[in-house]
């Protein structure tokens, strides 16, 4: 006599993948995920009425992004979700896991492919204050890069400077100049060949970032890796139907200065949480 596991149950075609940020750096992620995944369904959560996550403690955010995924998965039924926020992912992707049974696929500073990169072996780690304190950071540095200087920096100004330049509106160039100072006054950081974004708002002002620098540095993020872990993860799955769908916390007004930008990416619907 042979018994035999229950099969999977079967995928719907038009289940999304689930993208969760405290803002719109997300959508960074969402960029090289979707030139790998074109026909995937998409439904992508912004918690405005969380944002800035970076200033928030962890207890805060721990409580937080569990809660408010279990919520959204409720209402979509996703296949699979990102949170595409190095602050959430650094402290809540444990809980997460634990409370959601489906693939997370979480997002960290990508110090391993800078540390490929650099010459130097000396590494900035530019983030919000909430990532670049963590252990999670100091434990990818001692793995990837130990015979590296890392030099870190919380720079929060940068997340509502990259909100404001998705609404449209232009940042105060000193908000450059202050968050490349955090770095470059730090000693050894004459030697400094390489940054890590470590936010995922971050590769939307890099062009600004890079003005600031005023010399050749190597910018590195990983939506790119995420990207193939999210399409190694779906592989052989059939995707149909839903589009791309935009939903956030907080008033419905406040989706509004983001539409344009959201639209030229595809996103058709629009709902609060």
């Amino acid at each position: 006599m042979t018994s035999s596991l229950p099969a999977e149950p079967a995928i719907a075609a038009d289940a999304p993948l689930l993208f969760f940020d405290s803002g719109v750096g997300g959508l960074t992620v969402l960029d090289a995920a979707r030139a790998l995944l074109p026909d995937a369904p998409i439904v992508y959560a912004a918690d405005f009425a969380g944002l800035p996550y970076g200033e928030k403690s962890e207890a805060e955010i721990a409580a937080r992004v569990p809660a408010l995924l279990g919520r959204l998965v409720e209402r979509y039924r996703p296949r699979l979700i990102t949170i595409a926020c190095n602050t959430a992912s650094t402290i809540a992707l444990p809980q997460v896991r634990a409370a959601l049974d489906l693939p997370i696929v979480g997002t960290v500073p990508a110090i391993k492919p800078a540390s490929e990169q650099s010459r130097s072996r000396v590494i900035a780690v530019l983030g919000t204050e909430a990532t670049v304190r963590q252990p999670y950071v100091t434990n990818l540095a001692r793995e990837f890069a130990s015979d590296a200087t890392i030099l870190r920096f919380g720079a929060p100004e940068l997340v509502r400077a990259a909100e404001m330049k998705l609404r449209g509106e232009v940042p105060d160039p000193a908000i450059f100049d202050r968050a490349v100072a955090g770095l470059v006054s730090q000693e050894r950081a004459v030697a400094i060949d390489t940054v890590v974004l470590a936010c995922t708002h971050f590769p939307l002002v890099q062009d600004e970032l890079a003005r600031a620098f005023g010399r050749p540095v190597t910018f590195v993020h990983g939506a790119e890796g995420i990207a193939r872990r999210i399409a190694y993860l779906t592989r052989g799955q059939s995707f149909v139907g839903n589009g791309l769908r935009f939903v956030a916390t907080g008033p419905a007004g406040d989706i509004v200065p983001y539409k344009p930008v959201l639209e030229a990416r595809g996103f058709t619907s629009f709902d609060t949480l």
